[in-house]
């Protein structure tokens, strides 16, 4: 089991994806992109989206976006999703991204959070009701 940076702060929501960041994901620097980053949150945001909302959706927004520290390559970018609210039509989500610190015998750190608000789609592209819990 991974280390976290502190015993109070561990990830909130269920693990919805994982990947490793690579050296193709960098900028001429060395550095991961947040836009990479920010791409793996709104995967997994849509995975939980799609399976409360029982079929497709949409993100639509994205609030309280914070990146509190780096990605690094090798890193296993860890993103877990907690439904915060449901609408008529939408679903907003909260998406923590921790990396695990493959150098650091798998420390794990929280790196980038934020709200992604999905809206619940039919199979023309319209808006659709949520299904009740």
């Amino acid at each position: 089991m991974p280390q976290s940076t502190n015993d109070d702060d561990t990830p909130r929501g269920e693990l919805a994806i994982r990947t490793i960041a690579m050296p193709a994901d960098t900028n001429p620097s060395g550095d991961i992109f947040g836009g990479w980053v920010m791409s793996q949150m709104d995967l997994a945001g849509g995975i939980a989206a799609a399976q409360r909302a029982d079929g497709r959706v949409a993100t639509v927004a994205v609030d309280g976006f914070i990146f509190h520290k780096p990605v690094n390559v090798g890193d296993v970018l860890c993103c877990y999703a907690e439904v915060i609210r449901v609408g008529t039509t939408s679903i907003a989500i909260r998406i923590e991204a921790w990396a695990l610190r493959q150098r650091a015998k798998n420390r794990r750190v929280r790196v980038t959070e934020g709200i992604f608000t999905f809206v619940a789609l039919d199979e023309s592209g319209q808006k659709r009701a949520v299904p009740k819990d």
